[in-house]
Parts: structure tokens; C-alpha cells; sequence
């Protein structure tokens, strides 16, 4: 399986760079050469690694607009959260201690079309934000419940979280139902 820097950069994402390197330049953080030069590398790139390596010295970590950080996200005393254009890994680990942990799915990338989300909550919470048509199951000391409450069509990536808790709670927000036209 690739790495997250080595998967392939799509039109989206490279417009997400481009508008970043175009705010950089009329910031004055960068000059219209620099701008020319990233944004001939920007459109040349094949991989989300070449795309993210163009904006590490223009916004801190938190604002980049592609975070390639497949690290567990743990948070202790305090809310930690992972979102926006992401790449989540195949296995995520998971750590809510007197905190809350927030995964945001809605535009993400999927390495894979199970993701197995390794939790342990401790008076903590894991709150999953989740677009439509994507199925998340938990599963606990042998029981599966399924969390989303929308249908979802067969063959559907799904995400599973197991859990190991004392007092923690798993929480998914789904988009809003569509209205029926009568």
C-alpha cells in the first residue's frame, strides 16, 4: 500500500495549493518569481508529497491545506482534532482521556476502503463527522452496532472502530436527510 505522500495528486487538491501560493504572493510572503516557479512545480506534480511540500513554509501545520500525518491523534485534557483534506491511514489509533477527539471524513482521502480506528476512551469522547455513503460500524467485546443511521449502498467504504472504554462515548454526525420530492 502507498504511503500517504505517494498517492496521486488530483485537479482539486492542486487547486487547493494554488489558491494558498496566490494568497502567499499577494500577501507579499512570496514574490511573483517564487510564485511562477510553485506554482510550474505545482502543475507538474504527480503526488499529494510534491503538492504539500510547496506550502510547509507558508502556514503552520494546523492550516495546511493537505495534512499527510498519519500519526494516532490522542487527546488528553483537551479536544484534538483531524480534518480537512486529509489521507487517513488504513489503521488510525485513537486516545480520549477527560478529552475529546473529532475526525473529520467529509474530505478526506480513504487509503483504504475499511479503516479500522483503534480507540480507547477514558471519560473521553470520539466524535466522527461523516459524508454521505460511508458506513461506520463499532465494534466492542465481540458486538457490532452499526453508528451510521443513513443507508448506505453494498460494497460502501466503512469505518470500524473498536473500542476500548471505561466512561467514553462514540458519537457520529451524519449529513442532513435528503428531503423526498413528492
Amino acid at each position: 500500500m502507498p504511503q500517504p505522500h505517494q498517492l496521486r495528486a488530483s485537479d482539486a487538491d492542486r487547486e487547493r495549493i494554488a489558491q494558498v501560493l496566490q494568497d502567499a504572493h499577494a500577501d507579499g510572503r512570496i514574490t511573483l518569481d517564487e510564485l511562477e516557479e510553485r506554482l510550474g512545480v505545482l502543475y507538474s506534480a504527480r503526488t499529494l508529497g510534491e503538492l504539500a511540500a510547496l506550502t510547509t513554509d507558508l502556514l503552520p501545520a494546523e492550516e495546511q491545506p493537505l495534512n499527510l500525518d498519519g500519526r494516532p491523534v490522542a487527546a488528553i485534557f483537551k479536544k484534538e482534532q483531524r480534518g480537512g483534506r486529509w489521507v487517513v491511514p488504513a489503521e488510525l489509533g485513537v486516545t480520549a482521556m477527560f478529552g475529546t477527539t473529532q475526525l473529520d471524513f467529509r474530505d478526506a482521502i480513504l487509503q483504504n476502503r475499511r479503516i479500522i480506528i483503534n480507540a480507547t476512551l477514558v471519560f473521553g469522547g470520539l466524535e466522527i463527522h461523516v459524508p454521505e455513503g460511508l458506513e461506520v460500524i463499532r465494534v466492542a467485546k465481540d458486538k457490532t452496532v452499526r453508528l451510521t443511521k443513513q443507508p448506505t449502498e453494498p460494497g460502501a467504504p466503512v469505518v470500524e472502530v473498536r473500542t476500548t472504554n471505561f466512561a467514553g462515548e462514540v458519537k457520529v454526525k451524519e449529513p442532513p436527510r435528503r428531503k423526498r420530492r413528492r
